[in-house]
């Protein structure tokens, strides 16, 4: 199992900490309603070092990202980023990613997901036939996101950088807490506003940012999350989560991605993507919240009033901000109409839900 450059501060914290993604990860330090509540209404700080980080640079860099991306890369500027996905030849979805434009048409960064990180590159990799340079950054790349409606204020004084101003899904570079080449980002994955601070660590730069973060938070009561609140912030949101919400059968129309799915260029796969949007599809992703007792799970079974299966759960959970268990899940495309009822296949019984929009909050 790896470790982040910040192990012994998650062990010092007294962090739960647990295997994910091949990492030793900090799951709850004070406990997930505790640190779901910090984030939504204060600021909370995520060591997310185990992301993976490619640089694709060169003369030909944006055609491959064109090529293996479903949303336009090309209408990236330089200090802009995107959500975006890879598909696969099967009408699946190998990851979903952040593209980061360093300079227009030359220098890009694309953020991967921690349990894919060589199964993307070898499939961007495979794409690549003009000679773009690609490099694996992610061993030496750290990743703290900083998220919470306070968190730019608390991080203002440890830059000359403007980051209150910072437009969501822009970033800038340059000196932060007295370490060169930081990378802040208007991103990440729990609606609660923030960044995220993507760095390398070298002549101790994680100690040093960690410990700047939070003596310039200690007053305003700034706290180390863990992924269990990461996990409830992201669904609240209706964020995907690959491996539960999406993977390599569904597609980026099922999932409600239609929006990063842009018909104004090729990219892989792309006729199969375009006779289902103009056949439609026939499962759909949607959000549901319980009306009776009980807590969805990932593959309970979603059925109808006869109890005929109609789709499964992909994440559910026990929402802190709401104090009420909510879901997404597949189901056929019928029953995802608003205020549809549908039952969860909870321990053989059927508990009553009906399916809501999303974001839930």
């Amino acid at each position: 199992m790896k470790n982040t450059p910040f192990i012994n501060k998650h062990l010092a914290l007294g962090a739960k900490m647990a295997e994910f993604a091949g990492y030793n990860m900090p799951i709850s330090y004070t406990g997930i309603n505790d640190e779901h509540a910090a984030v939504r209404k204060n600021a909370g700080v995520f060591d997310v070092s185990h992301m993976g980080e490619f640089i694709i640079k060169g003369d030909n860099a944006l055609d491959l990202i064109q090529r293996v991306t479903t949303n336009d890369a090309g209408k990236l500027t330089a200090g802009k980023a995107q959500y975006s996905c890879l598909p696969n030849t099967e009408g699946g979805i190998v990851d979903d990613l952040l593209v980061y434009c360093i300079e227009e048409n030359k220098t890009y960064m694309l953020v991967v997901n921690a349990s894919n990180i060589e199964k993307d590159w070898n499939w961007i990799s495979s794409f690549n036939t003009n000679n773009v340079e690609m490099l694996d950054i992610s061993d030496k790349t750290c990743l703290l996101a900083i998220q919470g409606p306070n968190a730019t204020k608390i991080l203002q004084p440890l830059t000359g950088m403007d980051i209150l101003n910072l437009k969501y899904y822009t970033f800038v570079k340059g000196k932060f807490a007295g370490v060169d080449n930081v990378l802040i980002s208007a991103t990440g994955y729990t609606g609660a506003g923030g960044v995220e601070i993507y760095f390398e660590d070298s002549n101790g730069a994680a100690e040093k940012i960690w410990d700047a973060i939070f003596e310039a938070g200690k007053a305003a009561g700034i706290k180390p999350i863990g992924l269990g609140a990461r996990d409830t912030l992201r669904l609240e949101m209706g964020f995907c989560l690959y491996g539960n919400d999406i993977n390599d059968t569904t597609s980026p129309l099922e999932a409600g991605l239609g929006w990063i799915t842009k018909f104004t260029k090729e990219f892989t796969n792309k006729p199969f993507f375009e006779k289902q949007k103009a056949e439609g599809v026939t499962k759909k992703l949607v959000g549901f919240e319980m009306v009776e007792k009980g807590i969805p799970r990932h593959d309970y079974d979603i059925k109808d009033f006869e109890g005929a299966v109609i789709g499964k759960v992909t994440s559910g959970t026990q929402s802190p901000s709401l104090n009420k268990a909510i879901g997404m899940g597949y189901v056929f495309t019928k029953f995802a109409v608003l205020d549809t009822e549908i039952y969860i296949s909870i321990r053989n019984t059927l508990v009553k839900a009906k399916v809501v929009k999303i974001p839930f909050v």
